[in-house]
């Protein structure tokens, strides 16, 4: 979508989830609610540092690990859990300003509590069906991806 001001700029989204049910089910109930933004996959917090960092496999080429406007995040991952993660990353002032999203089976409250005191900007819990999931992308969509795919650029 263009306007006079502004060019709307695809963002990548990265997933971060060691389940790998869970990865395709994400990847399906976004494609589902229209949620068309290229989609890069990591299993657990360090992976997700070394693509942010663009260590290791992601070293090299912008490309291979481009700069992702939405973090959704599991909290429950092997190596560095959820919330570590999440610390170290807004703790990067190179990363702060990513936006980052839970996206867990937890229902704690002190795990919402952790999260937004970390940095994420909202804590989402997956449902327990398909049906219910492709909702929650939906209004994933409209709470977040109107603001983020919309950022202006220079003409």
């Amino acid at each position: 979508m263009m306007t006079q001001d502004t060019y709307t700029i695809p963002i990548t989204i990265l997933i971060c989830d060691d389940d790998e049910g869970d990865r395709m089910c994400t990847q399906q109930a976004l494609q589902d609610a229209h949620i068309v933004n290229d989609l890069r996959f990591v299993e657990d917090g360090e992976q997700l540092l070394d693509y942010l960092q663009r260590r290791g496999a992601y070293a090299g080429e912008t490309g291979a690990a481009p700069r992702p406007g939405l973090i959704l995040l599991d909290l429950d991952l092997p190596r560095m859990d959820g919330l570590e993660t999440i610390e170290r990353i807004k703790a990067d002032p190179t990363l702060v300003d990513i936006p980052m999203m839970m996206l867990t089976t937890s229902r704690l409250d002190s795990d919402v509590i952790d999260s937004h005191r970390l940095g994420a900007s909202s804590f989402i819990t997956k449902p327990l069906t398909f049906s219910g999931f492709v909702g929650a992308m939906n209004v994933l969509g409209r709470f977040g991806f109107e603001l983020l795919e919309s950022r202006p650029t220079a003409p």
